[in-house]
């Protein structure tokens, strides 16, 4: 089923002080979409490690990504993609991982701030700034 597949640094700015990002990131997710399980780690890190989030308010966040969102695991086929991706176009390891994820579900679109605006990858994927 294509669709939109989300980064960490939207779902970030769900509890960030950021009002603007805020709200766009929220009228992004309402309509639903994917995500992997990477994200949901490394939104864990952050709040945690960056925003001093108490583990009990983690927990029930990443409870309401997963009501909201699709959640794909991440496999060896994907693991693999992510590494061929990251040498072809010059990606971190972590965003290439997200990358693949994104392939692997099919997605059209990948929502994220800090990486390629308007690179497609594979002819099909599409990264979109939803804060530009």
């Amino acid at each position: 089923m294509p669709g939109d597949f989300f980064d960490t640094n939207v779902l970030i700015y769900l509890v960030s002080n950021d009002a603007p990002k805020a709200d766009r990131a929220e009228a992004l997710l309402s309509a639903g979409g994917t995500i992997s399980v990477q994200v949901l780690n490394e939104f864990a890190n952050v709040a945690r490690r960056k925003m001093a989030m108490e583990w009990a308010e983690i927990r029930d966040f990443l409870a309401t990504l997963r009501a909201l969102l699709s959640v794909e695991a991440v496999t060896l086929d994907m693991h693999g993609r992510g590494l061929a991706l990251a040498e072809r176009h010059g990606l971190s390891i972590y965003d290439a991982m997200i990358v693949a994820a994104a392939l692997e579900t099919d997605c059209e679109r990948l929502f994220s701030e800090d990486m390629h605006a308007g690179m497609v990858v594979d002819g099909r994927l599409t990264i979109v700034n939803p804060f530009a």
